[in-house]
């Protein structure tokens, strides 16, 4: 009988070769949807989507790739996908099988060298995370040190550009079936975001800009990276310990911990963008955890977007709109955000989703982020959203929208899931009272120099 570790790497050696067969399921199956919603569409043919959701999960849960992290993130960007498909994305997990012991060997023995090894007191053979386009290992350097490694897969460049040219056919299939959301703009920014995913030298980067900007909140732990133990293609970094946030939950029922929790997350996304102008664009469960008083453990640093000042001065500025009743200050803060000549009609919709994503920060008082007993954190308001753009016939949101979005919905349905109690609106007026864009500017760049990013994204 085989060990697990051969067997793994015949998986492995598969994984490239299998890519095409598996590419071909997805087409398959895409292809199908295509014909499916022409069919209902034109012929007044009623599909049955939940059935075909489930079919396309199935195509995409066996692809281990890009496509797959691209999937995931689509289930949380309300309206990017009908709801019977972002059900069933929503459960993609990024635990596909890891590559086995004789593959990592030799992975490492390009990154490293013939006498990788050396480098390292303890290696493990086994995986302990795997996901979309790496896995991690853990390990100890000759000194002691936990460490953490991360080895993207093999021939990741051109699995991201095959699965970028299938995210545009998922794209153009649904805009045939459903006009209300413009994906061109979606498209260029998962683009960008997952090439640069790619670089994890650029990664290194992301990682201490990150330790700069939180570098005075012991509330947040942060990895260091291992220069001399990384490559384009393997990062090593300091091993942080700590818990699954749905097994904290679990395990902690008492509100003042989790609320504990709720605001310490607060400050791991929005310090950042509310000072620096970058935002974490991938509150995806596994990319954190949680210390046992309270605190965060911050890991991955491969979706990082940073913004231009004046897009963070339209966030606040929507804000003040919203709080005041302001409809012409509202038609700026969009301006600012990249919607061009937003019509009345639009901006009435537009606030819908707007007034949703800002209501706990409205009210000075202590509150749930959101009361609604629906499990997932804003679909009702997105369809409501969703039904109304398409009477006007469609939006085409800016780029800079999407991990934005993304990063408010996630921490969002963290919340929920913590039933957190805070008083949202002190936290925020505390974080942006003396909110000042030149001087944002003056941070960021001095930010950016310093963690050795050459440009802003």
């Amino acid at each position: 009988m085989k060990d697990k570790y051969n067997m793994n790497d015949e998986l492995s050696s598969s994984m490239t070769g299998g890519r095409f067969k598996r590419y071909a399921k997805v087409t398959s199956a895409m292809g199908g949807l295509a014909a499916r919603l022409a069919g209902e569409k034109y012929l007044g043919i009623k599909i049955d989507r939940e059935q075909h959701a489930a079919d396309l999960r199935a195509a995409l849960g066996g692809l281990k790739g890009p496509l797959m992290k691209v999937a995931q993130i689509l289930a949380t960007i309300p309206d990017a996908l009908p709801k019977e498909y972002v059900n069933e994305l929503s459960h993609l997990q990024a635990d596909a099988p890891s590559m086995g012991w004789l593959f990592v060997k030799r992975r490492m023995k390009a990154e490293l060298g013939e006498n990788w090894l050396t480098h390292f007191k303890d290696f493990s053979k086994s995986a302990s995370a795997a996901a979309s386009l790496g896995q991690v290992h853990f390990a100890e350097d000759n000194q002691g040190q936990k460490l953490a490694c991360k080895l993207q897969y093999p021939d990741m460049g051109s699995a991201v550009q095959a699965d970028l040219k299938q995210l545009k056919l998922i794209f153009s299939l649904y805009e045939k079936y459903d006009s209300a959301i413009s994906t061109k703009s979606i498209h260029e920014e998962l683009s960008d975001r997952l090439k640069e995913e790619l670089d994890y030298s650029h990664e290194i980067q992301n990682m201490n800009l990150y330790r700069h900007m939180l570098s005075d909140y012991n509330e947040i732990t942060l990895p260091k990276p291992i220069d001399s133990l990384s490559t384009n293609r393997l990062l090593t970094m300091t091993r942080i310990d700590g818990m699954k946030i749905m097994q904290f939950i679990s395990e902690n029922s008492g509100i003042e911990i989790r609320n504990q929790v709720a605001m310490n997350m607060f400050k791991a996304w929005y310090v950042p963008f509310y000072k620096f102008g970058v935002i974490h664009g991938d509150p995806h469960l596994g990319n954190y955890s949680i210390r046992p008083d309270g605190g965060i453990n911050l890991m991955d640093f491969g979706c990082i977007r940073i913004f231009r000042p004046d897009f963070v001065t339209g966030v606040i500025e929507l804000y003040k709109a919203l709080r005041d009743g302001n409809e012409e200050q509202a038609v700026n803060a969009y301006k600012r955000w990249g919607f061009e000549n937003p019509s009345k009609e639009l901006i009435s919709v537009l606030n819908i989703w707007a007034n949703f994503i800002y209501q706990p920060l409205l009210e000075d008082k202590v509150r749930l982020i959101n009361p609604s007993a629906s499990g997932q954190y804003g679909r009702e308001t997105a369809e409501k959203v969703h039904e109304e753009l398409k009477k006007i016939g469609g939006v085409k949101p800016p780029r800079e929208f999407v991990l934005m979005d993304r990063a408010a919905v996630g921490l969002g349905s963290v919340f929920m899931h913590l039933k957190a109690e805070v008083n949202w609106y002190r936290i925020f007026n505390d974080l942006v009272g003396n909110f000042n864009e030149q001087e944002l500017l003056k941070k960021q760049q001095a930010a950016i120099k310093k963690s050795g990013l050459t440009q802003k994204h």
